[in-house]
């Protein structure tokens, strides 16, 4: 009975301790319960946006730029590939972490230290020697940071300043071998791959990098690419420049880019065609999703997109052509250049132009200086085709005859008599023709280049009745009337190419005087480009359509087999204006210019090209150089006036169906016309030679990579004409 009694009390017993532990059980699952609730309904958006935040971090790594092909897809520039080492930094490295890596590649991988500056010496001496470093900060600096008279940060300029030469000589070789690689792993961003070493990497270092990897965190391999230039210098000045890795994107610019997308230590195009179709042909980077926690330590990564290389530029210019062309201003200016009357003789520049689609076969520029050892060499200097402006002489005389023509102060063959123009008073030098040429009409005013007959338009426009030796005045209205003349070829205004920081030439200073003017009609007076003046004769070779020059054919998608890549965008021929001019008076001029190379007394009559049908018109300008010849007893300088002659040429051909067309400037090249007078006549017989003896090669076989583009040129015609 007593065993009954005390087992119900212990069975009693058991349940109400149980019943006390699910209840506290209860409690605690209630309060965790609350708990998640007040979290997630209170700061459940801010962590959402943390964990966002710190745990999708995409990364965009490398891709090659588009290569630029010549009009017959000819490689002209290309990306070489090299090996190269990069870092990585995680958002929770710490420098200390950052140089035990450094300290470990050091030992794999040679690297260059001259570029390690002061500043970081002292920073890596700080990192490094903690306790020295603190020492360097008195209590007296520290009561200032209690007072407020000095931050926290402030410190650690006052250790910078306080570092003795002596200190900083402390660090060993080996140490600034470290230093240059923490150098580069500072400069990247987190989680922004930057290279360390991409020049000279030996095949032995990629290697032992690839071994040790994981016991080099942030550390890789991987390939980078530099711009090859496979024509060496050729059109190299035009081709422009592309930032490195270390430089990134210019200063300037670096809003605007970022605002693409770009990062900041990219490579992009800062000069040039490189900048001009910086968008086309900037690679599409491979994109790498960094998966972090809250503190920054990388998880794992996922490969978002692989990457693509930019598209490539297509050239108008023909790159055989280029070299011959090159070739051609080389050879002249080292024979013309020691002559003693070619003292100032130092560049020379060709523009060659399909007439009718304003496509750029050819753009050189040389330049000729003496190196060391006191002999001369040529350099390339295209851009100054489009960049530098100088007084073109006779051959704008085409402009001038067509703009007495449009205004009606002459008519197609009018008679004028070439006799010298006397300005003002007995004194006043006259002004007229190298040779008086009588009774001439406007065909023989080219073909023979007479001054005079355009002095006697030029008047004609300004509303002036001259006579011998008496006062007469021009209207500044005269000026703007016949430059307005001239602009409609392209002259004084710039061409549109697409090259950034063309020049439009310059305008000459009017003083009010008289013969100004004159000299304005024979193109002795404003200046232009070797540009301006290709696009000039192109306008009257094709029938008054100024054409817009254009380097670039055609964009293509990458290609990384022998045939070309997708079109992806062409270029048409772009009509910027036709000129106010009627047909009859353009014919007038180009029978002229016929005449200048197949007439009898033609200024071009000693061509040696005449098989080609060319038609043009040679100009011969002064240009003064002033030359300081000593000091005067005062202490300024004594300078003296050098008369210089530009030689320039402009033509087409053939006459009957232009389908090339050049420009030729050789400013300052001599100081006596008979010496040296013959040098762009010579050239450009030489350019005419070189573009049809290359048309003739080529009809002997035509690459089927042309009979393609023909064929697909063909096509987009035929879609602009249904559309």
């Amino acid at each position: 009975m007593t065993n009954q009694k005390q087992k119900k009390k212990k069975k009693n017993y058991v349940p109400s301790r149980l019943n006390l532990l699910f209840f506290a059980v209860f409690l605690l699952f209630s309060a965790l319960i609350l708990r998640l609730g007040f979290v997630q309904i209170v700061f459940g958006e801010d962590y959402r946006k943390e964990v966002d935040r710190t745990e999708n971090v995409t990364v965009n790594t490398l891709a090659p730029r588009g290569k630029i092909l010549d009009r017959y897809q000819n490689v002209v520039v290309d990306n070489t590939p090299l090996n190269a080492i990069t870092y990585t930094r995680m958002q929770s490295t710490s420098p200390q972490e950052m140089l035990e890596v450094a300290e470990k590649l050091s030992k794999i991988i040679e690297v260059k230290t001259e570029k390690i500056q002061e500043r970081d010496r002292k920073d890596y001496w700080i990192l490094t020697r903690p306790e020295e470093a603190a020492k360097l900060i008195t209590e007296e600096d520290r009561k200032k940071v209690a007072d407020g008279e000095l931050e926290e940060k402030d410190l650690y300029d006052l250790q910078l300043e306080r570092i003795s030469k002596s200190q900083l000589a402390e660090i060993t070789k080996a140490e600034e071998e470290i230093l240059a690689i923490f150098r580069e792993f500072n400069k990247g961003y987190a989680l922004s791959p930057q290279i360390v070493k991409n020049e000279d990497v030996t095949a032995q270092e990629f290697a032992m990098v690839s071994e040790n990897l994981s016991d080099l965190p942030g550390v890789d391999i991987t390939t980078d690419f530099v711009r090859d230039y496979v024509y060496g210098n050729t059109l190299n000045s035009v081709f422009g420049k592309v930032s490195t890795s270390e430089t990134g994107i210019p200063s300037e610019r670096i809003k605007e880019f970022l605002a693409k997308g770009y990062s900041r230590n990219d490579r992009v195009g800062t000069s040039q065609l490189e900048a001009q179709y910086e968008d086309v042909l900037q690679g599409q980077k491979a994109r790498v999703r960094n998966i972090t926690d809250t503190a920054g330590n990388l998880l794992h990564q996922e490969k978002v997109f692989d990457g693509k290389r930019g598209n490539d530029l297509v050239l108008s210019v023909d790159m055989e052509l280029q070299q011959e062309v090159e070739e051609i201003v080389t050879r002249e200016l080292l024979q013309t250049k020691p002559g003693r009357e070619a003292k100032y003789l130092d560049r020379a520049f060709v523009v060659v132009m399909n007439p009718k689609t304003g496509e750029v076969l050819s753009l050189a520029g040389k330049q000729i200086e003496k190196n060391e050892k006191g002999q001369y060499e040529v350099y390339d200097h295209a851009l100054g085709a489009i960049q530098e402006a100088y007084e073109p002489g006779s051959t704008v005389k085409g402009a001038t005859v067509l703009a007495g023509l449009e205004h009606g102060v002459i008519s197609p063959g009018q008679y004028l008599y070439d006799t010298p123009i006397y300005l003002g008073s007995k004194a006043a030098k006259p002004k007229g023709s190298y040779v008086n040429m009588g009774n001439i009409n406007d065909w023989t005013a080219l073909e023979r280049s007479s001054n005079v007959y355009m002095f006697r338009i030029a008047m004609a426009i300004a509303g002036a009745n001259y006579s011998p030796r008496q006062p007469i005045y021009f209207p500044p209205s005269a000026y703007e009337q016949l430059r307005n003349y001239y602009a409609q070829f392209g002259l004084g205004v710039e061409t549109g190419i697409d090259l950034p920081r063309e020049s439009a030439g310059v305008e000459g200073i009017e003083f009010g005087l008289p013969g100004l003017l004159l000299d304005l009609s024979i193109g002795q007076y404003d200046t232009y480009t070797t540009l301006q003046l290709a696009q000039y004769v192109s306008t009257i070779a094709n029938g008054g359509y100024r054409m817009k020059p254009q380097l670039v054919r055609e964009i293509r998608e990458p290609s990384n087999d022998d045939d070309s890549g997708q079109l992806v965008r062409p270029f048409r021929p772009e009509v910027l204006n036709r000129v106010d001019m009627s047909d009859s008076h353009i014919k007038r001029v180009q029978d002229g210019f016929i005449r200048v190379y197949h007439g009898a007394r033609g200024t071009a009559s000693s061509s040696k090209a005449k098989e080609f049908k060319p038609a043009g018109k040679s100009g011969t300008a002064e240009s003064p150089i002033f030359e300081v010849t000593g000091k005067r007893p005062d202490g300024s300088n004594i300078v003296n006036e050098i008369q210089t002659l530009n030689f320039n040429l402009v033509g087409y051909a053939p006459y009957d169906n232009p389908e090339m067309a050049f420009a030729i400037m050789v400013p300052k090249a001599s100081t006596d016309f008979s010496v040296t007078g013959g040098i762009a006549t010579r050239i450009g017989d030489a350019v005419m030679e070189a573009y049809f003896g290359l048309k003739e090669e080529r009809a002997k076989g035509k690459p089927k990579l042309e009979e393609q583009q023909d064929q697909e040129n063909e096509e987009n015609d035929e879609e602009d004409t249904e559309q």
